[in-house]
Parts: C-alpha cells; structure tokens; sequence
C-alpha cells in the first residue's frame, strides 16, 4: 500500500495518461443530505468523490446550429457524447481498479446511465461532484460551467475512502445577468434562477421539456444549444450565433 501523497501523485497521473482533460477529488460532506435523497445510503456511506471529465472538441459542438442536419446531428450523438462516454467509463474502471489494489474501496458510477426514470436523473450528480471538486460551477443550464472550457465536458464520478486530498471547494458562479443558455432553448426548459444546492432541480430546470424535444424529432435528432451557447466555452473569436 502507497502512503497518501504517493497515492494522490499515482491516481492523478494515472487519470491523465489516460485521457482525462480534468481530474479532482471532492468532499461529499456538504452535500450528504441531496447525495443520500438520490442514490441511497451506499452511495452516501463514501467521503470523497473523483471527478473525471473529458473535453468535447469544439470543430463538434460548433456545428450544433445545423443540427438539423444528420450529419451534424449524427456526429455530434457519436463522437461529442457515446464515445466519450465509453472513454470516461473505462477510465472510471481503471482507476477504480488500482484504488481497490492499494487496498481502499472505489465505486465507479457510469457516465451515462438513468438511474430514476421518474426524476430523469442518475444514481448521484456529475456535475454536482465536479462542482464540489473545484472544477467550475453550475450554470443557468443546470450544466457544469468551467473556466476553461465552458459546458464543454462530459463527466465521470468514483465514490472512494482512499485518503485522496481535497483539490478545490465550490466555485462562485460567473454567470452574472447571461441568460443565453435560457434565451436559447427550444422548449423553455430553463427559468434562469441561479443554482443553490438546497433547491430541487425543477426550480431551475424542467427535464420532461427536454425529453419530449428529442422524443419528437427524428431517431438521430439532438439538441445541444446549451453547451454550444455559453460565452465561457465558445471561442472569443467564434461571434455565431444561429442564423
């Protein structure tokens, strides 16, 4: 078994040889109460998170104005959301697999799995364990908003009790009066309100809304606009809007 420091060193540099864009550890304390509500109490029982995310490249969600294109439509599904998924969830295996050889437990979560059909949400947050990471905070969007990259990033979560340092706390939001993600929106589906933990997520965000959009449209359709919008992932350069 590695002493702590070595472990964190060993686990970090293991996540980004691997692919990971971005890697931080999370105390789940101050969310305990929301984290128990929505998976449980074995997913509350551990202390830290590992918060994993992987980029999307933007030449992928700079096309989501023509998303009504298949083509578009049809890349963006693959390459900007299933393959990466796939990438985060082996990721999540492997480093959950030499926690558990240094003799620790780790409980790697899916990237995308529905764990409550009627909530539309899965066992624990992402975003929530990102946001506790240090690694941005929640937007208007509902989304995980980073300094670096926008909403621009699918996550990944480990529950461990591996001796892991805390990277960061939660970030203060820099939304100020943007409401491009809500203006954006096809179907309303967000009402602008800033994010504070101890609200349900419908104060914020309607889920149905965004199910129904995509169940309507055509089996490859997809949306999006949220990711593509946001002013702290597009270029400073990229002035698009939709036509």
């Amino acid at each position: 078994m590695v002493g702590e420091n070595k472990l964190d060193k060993k686990i970090k540099e293991l996540a980004l040889r691997e692919g990971a864009d971005f890697y931080g550890v999370a105390d789940l304390a101050p969310a305990n109460n929301f984290i128990q509500d929505q998976g449980g109490d074995e997913v509350a029982s551990y202390p830290l998170a590992i918060s994993l995310g992987i980029r999307i490249m933007d030449s992928i969600v700079d096309q989501l104005p023509h998303r009504n294109e298949k083509a578009v439509a049809v890349n963006y599904r693959y390459h900007g959301y299933n393959i990466i998924n796939k990438r985060l969830d082996l990721l999540a295996s492997r480093l959950s697999s030499q926690i558990q050889r240094e003799g620790f437990r780790a409980l790697p979560l899916p990237a995308s799995e529905r764990y409550d059909d009627e909530r539309i949400c899965a066992v624990l947050s992402h975003k929530l364990a990102a946001h506790l990471a240090g690694h941005g905070w929640i937007g208007k969007s509902c989304l995980l908003i980073t300094p670096k990259a926008g909403p621009r990033v699918r996550w990944i979560t480990i529950l461990t009790d591996a001796p892991l340092k805390v990277t960061g706390s939660m970030m203060n939001e820099h939304c100020g009066d943007c409401t491009e993600c809500v203006d954006i929106c096809p179907v309303s589906a967000f009402t602008g309100t800033p994010f504070h933990m101890d609200d349900p997520r419908e104060v914020r965000y309607n889920a149905r809304k965004c199910e129904k959009y995509l169940e309507d449209g055509e089996e490859w359709s997809v949306c999006g606009l949220c990711v593509y919008v946001c002013p702290h992932g597009r270029k400073k350069k990229d002035k698009r809007r939709l036509p």
